[in-house]
């Protein structure tokens, strides 16, 4: 947009709240509550206080009308100078990593020197609404023009516009939750209960392993009494979620458990981006550059499942790189479900689906498994949606930092049919 070489985009770091199923330890907490202390310890951390940031990119998937202007609000509360700005945006899961993409977008082309991108969402904070005829009878009578036109609409009060309204947890287009229609992928990837739940129980074990040999701890700031993500189950074993019934198809075709699905979490996380020079004026290392990224949709409602467009996304993005599956050294993949990650594993690895879906001469080959989500991942830590992203993004740069050379992968599935995927690399 400048007219300039396009600059490379660091990432200097990443913080995020210890992720919490809903409706325990944060359960007062409101998504401005979690994403202010969240860019609060950031702020302390870099030692941003009072500085003026180029651009703030921040989103919630679950949010109230109150909460119109998240991003700067919080930001005002964060003590960064108040004359920097801040956005809201929302592309489901993929809400933190598309606001790092913005940000980077925005550094690399000349348009900001510097950038904070991330989310929080909360499950326990529901935004519990009354029904349309309710609303409409309020409306009614507060545009009446004298006494009896505003009475008038109150006359029609019924006890069933007190029946509160939940935030939507299906398709529009299909009538279909995430986990029912991941569960129709299941079957058509043909994905045992037996894998997913090995899938799910290696997922809580490198998550506390990591826990334990303390690569969280300048992760993750201790919030609300929390140190930890509180989902994890270190002492789980494959016999314990062997015994837990499918919760999406209930029949004995059902493989998907609350077990080897994500919880209903809420936390909030951050990262800070930035050009190089703004990083090498203030003395702050580089963990890693965002180098690549890349946005897919799919027709889910006639022709793919509702979580497979990562694989169109990486297939897309690895083109733009000339790079191949294999050529990285780690690999961070969205839990949604333990099935949406092995069906993409599946898709990459099949002949078919990559030349008739991906238009491409073979498939995509499989990938180490030993370098997929080596610190855990949302299965066993959690999913505050809007937080997963910068998250992951916050992760994979620290590993290749302590590496001090690669390359990683980062794939998000969102609902809507979308992926978000992006490429780091070791300075």
């Amino acid at each position: 947009m400048r007219n300039q070489p396009a600059r490379r985009v660091a990432v200097i770091g990443g913080l995020r709240l210890p992720f919490c199923r809903s409706h325990t330890t944060y359960r007062h907490c409101s998504n401005q509550d979690m994403l202010t202390a969240v860019l609060s310890a950031l702020v302390e951390r870099y030692d941003l206080a009072g500085q003026r940031l180029g651009d703030a990119a921040f989103g919630a998937v679950i949010k109230h009308s109150r909460d119109w202007n998240l991003a700067r609000e919080s930001v005002l509360s964060s003590g960064l100078a108040p004359e920097t700005p801040a956005f809201d945006l929302q592309r489901a899961c993929g809400t933190s990593l598309s606001a790092a993409v913005l940000i980077s977008s925005k550094i690399s082309t000349g348009l900001i020197d510097s950038g904070l991108a991330g989310g929080t969402d909360s499950l326990s904070d529901l935004p519990i609404v009354y029904p349309a005829a309710y609303r409409h009878l309020l409306l009614e009578s507060a545009r009446g023009q004298n006494l009896g036109q505003k009475i008038r609409p109150w006359l029609g009060l019924r006890p069933r516009h007190f029946k509160p309204e939940l935030p939507g947890v299906v398709e529009p287009r299909t009538g279909l939750s995430m986990g029912e229609s991941m569960e129709l992928t299941a079957k058509e990837w043909l994905l045992t209960r037996e894998d997913q739940d090995q899938f799910a129980l290696e997922s809580h074990q490198k998550a506390a392993r990591a826990y334990e040999e303390g690569y969280y701890d300048d992760l993750v700031v201790e919030y609300q009494g929390a140190s930890r993500d509180n989902n994890i189950r270190a002492d789980t074993s494959l016999e314990q979620l062997a015994r837990l019934k499918p919760v999406f198809d209930r029949s004995k075709d059902g493989t998907m458990t609350a077990g080897n699905s994500t919880p209903l979490t809420d936390g909030a996380s951050a990262v800070l981006l930035s050009s190089e020079e703004w990083a090498a004026k203030r003395g702050l290392p580089v963990l890693a550059y965002l180098t690549y990224a890349k946005v897919a949709a799919v027709d889910f409602v006639n022709r793919e499942g509702l979580l497979m467009a990562p694989a169109y996304a990486v297939s897309e993005m690895l083109a733009d790189a000339g790079l191949a599956l294999q050529d990285f050294d780690l690999y961070e993949i969205h839990e949604a479900f333990a099935a949406q990650t092995l069906a993409t594993l599946k898709a990459w690895e099949s002949d078919s689906f990559c030349r008739e879906r991906l238009d491409r001469s073979a498939s995509l080959g499989a990938i180490d498994r030993q370098r997929l989500n080596i610190k855990g991942g949302s299965v066993a830590i959690g999913h505050p949606f809007a937080a997963t992203g910068a998250r992951i993004l916050a992760s994979l740069a620290k590993l290749l930092h302590e590496r001090g050379s690669g390359r990683g992968l980062i794939s998000v599935c969102t609902a809507g049919g979308m992926g978000v995927t992006a490429i780091l690399e070791a300075p």
